[in-house]
């Protein structure tokens, strides 16, 4: 995907300096990083993974918190993670650095503390820096690790990367979809919101266009995929 999970390096603004959203949700009072996209009309390819020019992956601001943050997987959540994998980050799997990243970090993400990975963004501005399976922007990493209460000093093992997702997940209604509180096609735009290679209904990203995102996965297969999960 092009350049994922993830931050459009071009548009993104630095979060340190914003007051504390009123909930401890990542979208919650949160202002988008760009304008939300005009959805495109007509048919496109799909691009293949990690080709591009910024960060895609993007978290767009969603309208409130959706749904109780998840602190634990399971096994829908897991397929969840799969899923949203083969999207976003290619073979390396939790060892995934965005492919624009000029400058890698010193060692494989998963022998890297939270720590480490903020200082190897500090120290390497004006590059993607999306990181892991999920392909986690810098905001979005550091605002979700507070969520959790991970310290620095925290390995970014597969574990933590799935913990962090599945507070994502919360956020885009998977607890409320499986109660059938949301529907699966409500759930699937949330999820697309979230992770520019995610299809829409019309076969694009949320956030085509910018800066060369493209969906990664056709729609037919992401709503099969979907509804298989939530109904399963």
């Amino acid at each position: 995907m092009r350049y994922i999970w993830a931050c459009l390096v071009c548009v993104m603004v630095a979060n340190s300096g914003m007051a504390e959203p009123a909930t401890n949700s990542l979208f919650a009072a949160r202002q988008p990083l760009f304008e939300k996209p005009q959805e495109p009309e007509g048919e496109v390819r799909l691009a293949s993974l990690f080709v591009g020019q910024a960060d895609g992956g993007m978290f767009a601001a969603l309208p409130g918190r959706l749904d109780a943050p998840m602190r634990r997987g399971g096994g829908k959540a897991a397929r969840l993670h799969d899923l949203i994998a083969r999207a976003e980050a290619g073979p390396m799997g939790y060892d995934a650095v965005q492919h624009g990243a000029r400058v890698k970090p010193p060692k494989r993400p998963t022998r890297m503390t939270l720590g480490e990975i903020y200082a190897w963004i500090r120290a390497t501005p004006g590059q993607p820096h999306a990181i892991g399976r999920y392909q986690f922007i810098p905001a979005t990493l550091r605002h979700s690790a507070k969520r959790l209460d991970l310290p620095p000093e925290t390995r970014f093992s597969p574990q933590v990367q799935d913990q962090l997702a599945n507070l994502l997940l919360g956020d885009a209604g998977f607890e409320k979809a499986q109660a059938g509180e949301i529907t699966a096609e409500a759930f699937m735009l949330n999820l697309a919101k979230i992770w520019a290679g995610l299809p829409l209904p019309s076969g694009r990203s949320y956030y085509e266009g910018y800066a060369g995102n493209k969906a990664t996965m056709d729609y037919a297969v992401f709503a099969r995929e979907v509804r298989a999960i939530l109904e399963g």
